[in-house]
């Protein structure tokens, strides 16, 4: 009888340390998972911040009363390689008085001279299904380049 109870204790305890190690061992893997996913969302917030500035950079270079159009929107992939993580949609929109035909206006009726050619611009990155959870984000500035 006392044999008998080792057997099935010791059973028991080994159903417990494998139960135990799998859950370790489930929790390691969604640590790892949890992890790289919160690196491309980071990575993903620093590239919309970045596409927002180059997008000023690229109006302020852009004169558009000389050229007589303007720039309305900017596509680009990161990294520049054959198989992209990330695409980037930026959308440039115009406000002021006496804008060109061939931008994207917004309103051609701003009367002060301050407000003249301000822009919004919509910055959307979007990754290519890379991890677990769709990364999408969005972010909406006005600027006065």
């Amino acid at each position: 009888m006392r044999r008998g109870f080792t057997l099935i204790t010791a059973i028991i305890f080994m159903v417990l340390v494998a139960s135990i190690a799998a859950l370790s061992l489930s929790f390691s893997s969604f640590s790892t998972k949890q992890t790289t996913d919160l690196y491309l969302r980071e990575q993903a917030e620093l590239l919309v911040q970045s596409g927002t500035e180059f997008a000023l950079l690229a109006i302020s270079g852009h004169d558009i009363n000389a050229t007589s159009n303007c720039i309305n929107s900017i596509i680009s992939q990161y990294p520049t390689t054959a198989a992209p993580l990330f695409d980037i949609n930026i959308t440039i929109n115009y406000m002021g008085s006496g804008l060109p035909a061939g931008c994207n206006i917004l309103s051609n009726a701003v009367v002060t001279s301050d407000s003249n050619i301000t822009v919004i611009i919509d910055t959307i990155v979007e990754d290519h299904n890379i991890s677990t959870e769709p990364i999408r984000l969005h972010r909406r500035t006005i600027q006065k380049p």
